[in-house]
């Protein structure tokens, strides 16, 4: 008994431990405190839709929950409720059960239920691709789903997935044709052979904000699941969204925009003919980037006679035999939610001075003794550990991107002024009057010197909308001496030029987006080579000794060792070929060396981190194995700054006020 005891005891911590790691988020249960509140809606907003196949019923989701009614309508009876989002319901063929869309696991995927809300199941269970707008095929036994990819942008594209009622990986239909121009919606016919889905076909290749859809946005295209080939439906000015095809197989409904209206179309399949049904259509979403769908979703009562639609925040009967021949099926819900409170820190507004949090650019002094940053665009400089941070010169001009020289006793760093443009200046640290080593104006970014002290190099950028075009002819990468004087070219691309050990060389990192490269090359532009190559590796800085190379991945800081192989290397967080380790908990910016390279630092927020390479690696320092634990907190800059209180008070006046006190309007008021 004892023993038994003592080993739950020894196993406890354990066991929390294993509990913790395994313990899965729950939509239903996030924590904190909640309260739950009640109230009755006669009206909605984007409510998607469907009727049974025996045109009794319909469901339809509302504040992320499903209900039920009668076609006639009433009081609807909730199906699903709670704090998953849970929307697109469908009847199933036999009107037995109802897919709809859920992140009750977690992410937006696939679910079905019994029609009475009962034995929900997850259907797909992708945690990253995730799913929306299921529709069953007509024998019930599969769902096709929009399937969201993204790359670059967060914004993503779709495509046409297929999916088992009993699981699976799912079967791809559709290919997207880049990564930003969507596809949605989908619909079968009838007779399942098609697969009906809007297409983003704007021009350009990519998706852009405020396009016009009056010319076009969004095209019909239809999947031949006997052929396997993709052909154009509909489109042209006012796009072509949401399909549902008829009962009947013979009718296509679908939304356009006709000038400042949605409208509900009808289109025959055989002849191509189509017309306006309904004009009084809530707006449809074509500018926007619409992952759900551009319009909610609709359907056509059994006899194909009638469409039943969402607009206006009510559920509309359309005749299908006339124009603009609508009755409002009335619907009531009672909805009970459960609502987080919102959390709420105090901000006090009226300090006389505030914390500055924004650290940039900041480089630590060959001796270790000092830190310099840029911070509300001027150069501070503090003394390691606990001094305070203080101004290096009194320029009014903007100062960014300093460095130290090999002796620490002078800094390098870029200027920037509306009028006079930038430069390349250097101090002492001790402080005086700034000097100017560039002779042209330009954009200037990134000066740092050689090992010998004797050269300067840096980046010369090109025009931007921001700071214009002018004096930026030529940009690229430059050397220059300490002294000033001639600049001399090295390439017209790179950024963050650093000189090698010997100076013969400079490192220098190019590219962008999901392909970076880390080169270097000869000071004269000759002999370029690629030492890395990376998919998310960012801001890389090799140690002085070329022994290491430290870099951000997704924001985290990582040192590896730097191998001399003469060949590219692949690297990134999770490289493996050589000697990696993660060295921040949260995230970390400006990283650099240390004087001697046996010490990296690196920034977050106001925190500044020193990491040694001695507590990293057993190799390194004759340690006998690796105790490295990542530092929780690192030293405070501790730079305050006087708070900007304005003066006097601005009044509006004549104004017409409108209030959130119900309808009350004030009149000329201030």
């Amino acid at each position: 008994m004892k023993f038994s005891l003592l080993a739950v005891v020894m196993l406890l911590p354990l066991s929390l431990l294993a509990d913790d790691k395994k313990k899965k988020w729950d939509v239903e249960n996030p924590g904190g405190p909640q309260k739950e509140v009640s109230f009755t809606v006669n009206e909605g907003t984007w409510m998607n839709l469907d009727v049974s196949p025996d045109g009794k019923e319909i469901v339809f989701d509302l504040l992320g929950d499903i209900y039920i009614m009668p076609i006639t309508g009433g009081k609807a009876k909730v199906l699903r409720e709670g704090k998953a989002m849970e929307v697109q319901p469908r009847f199933s063929p036999d009107g037995k059960k109802i897919c709809f869309t859920s992140d009750a696991g977690g992410g937006d995927n696939v679910w079905i239920m019994d029609k009475n809300g009962s034995n929900a199941k997850q259907v797909t269970k992708e945690n990253f691709r995730l799913l929306n707008n299921g529709v069953w095929t007509p024998d019930g036994m599969y769902i096709i789903a929009r399937k969201h990819f993204t790359s670059t942008r967060s914004l993503g594209a779709g495509e046409m997935w297929m999916y088992h009622i009993n699981g699976g990986n799912g079967l791809q239909l559709t290919v997207k044709k880049n990564d930003q121009q969507d596809v949605n919606e989908p619909c079968v016919s009838p007779d399942g052979r098609y697969v009906y889905f809007s297409e983003d076909m704007y021009p350009g290749g990519h998706f852009e904000y405020n396009k016009d859809p009056n010319n076009q946005i969004f095209v019909i295209k239809r999947f031949d699941r006997k052929k396997g080939e993709v052909e154009n439906v509909t489109g042209g000015p006012g796009g072509a969204v949401r399909p549902q095809v008829s009962p009947d197989g013979k009718l296509l409904a679908f939304v356009k925009r006709v000038r400042t209206k949605t409208v509900l179309f009808l289109r025959n399949i055989e002849t191509a003919e189509e017309w306006p049904l309904y004009d009084k259509l809530s707006k449809d979403q074509q500018e926007a980037w619409t992952t759900f769908g551009i319009y909610p979703g609709f359907a056509w009562m059994p006899d194909g006679q009638h469409i039943v639609i969402w607009s206006g925040g009510k559920i509309m009967k359309v005749d299908a035999n006339g124009v603009n021949k609508a009755v409002e099926i009335p619907f009531t819900c009672d909805v009970r939610q459960k609502i987080s409170e919102v959390v709420r820190v105090k901000q006090d507004i009226d300090k006389d001075e505030f914390k500055v949090r924004v650290i940039r650019q900041a480089v630590t002094s060959p001796d270790g003794k000092y830190l310099v940053f840029s911070a509300l665009g001027h150069l501070y400089k503090k003394q390691l550990p606990n001094g305070q941070p203080e101004r290096i010169t009194n320029a009014d001009e903007l100062e960014y991107d300093p460095a130290f020289s090999p002796d620490g006793k002078t800094l390098v760093y870029v200027t920037w002024t509306d009028s006079l443009r930038g430069s390349i200046c250097k101090v002492k640290l001790a402080g005086g009057k700034p000097e100017k080593i560039t002779d042209r104006k330009g954009i200037f970014r990134t000066p740092s010197f050689s090992h010998d002290g004797k050269w300067i190099v840096y980046e010369r950028e090109g025009g931007s909308n921001t700071l214009g075009p002018a004096y930026t002819a030529k940009p690229g990468i430059y050397y220059v001496s300490a002294d000033g004087g001639k600049e001399y070219f090295v390439t017209k691309h790179g950024e963050g030029p650093r000189f090698s050990k010997d100076d013969n060389r400079i490192y220098y990192q190019t590219g962008g987006g999901l392909e970076k490269k880390y080169n270097w090359c000869k000071t004269d532009g000759e002999d370029e080579r690629t030492i890395f190559k990376t998919t998310y590796a960012t801001q890389f800085t090799v140690s002085p000794d070329e022994q290491w190379i430290a870099y951000t991945d997704l924001h985290q800081v990582y040192i590896a060792a730097f191998p001399h192989t003469g060949k590219t290397i692949t690297i990134g967080s999770d490289s493996s070929n050589f000697p990696v380790r993660k060295v921040s908990r949260h995230a970390g910016y400006n990283l650099h060396w240390g004087g001697d390279g046996k010490m990296l630092h690196y920034t977050l927020g106001d925190q500044y981190y020193t990491i040694h390479l001695n507590d990293l690696f057993q190799f390194v320092g004759g340690k006998p194995d690796s105790t490295f634990i990542i530092p929780e907190k690192g030293i405070a800059v501790g730079l305050k700054a006087k708070t900007d209180k304005p003066q006097g008070v601005v009044a509006f006046t004549n104004a017409r006020i409108i209030t959130m006190n119900s309808d009350n309007v004030i009149e000329n008021g201030t």
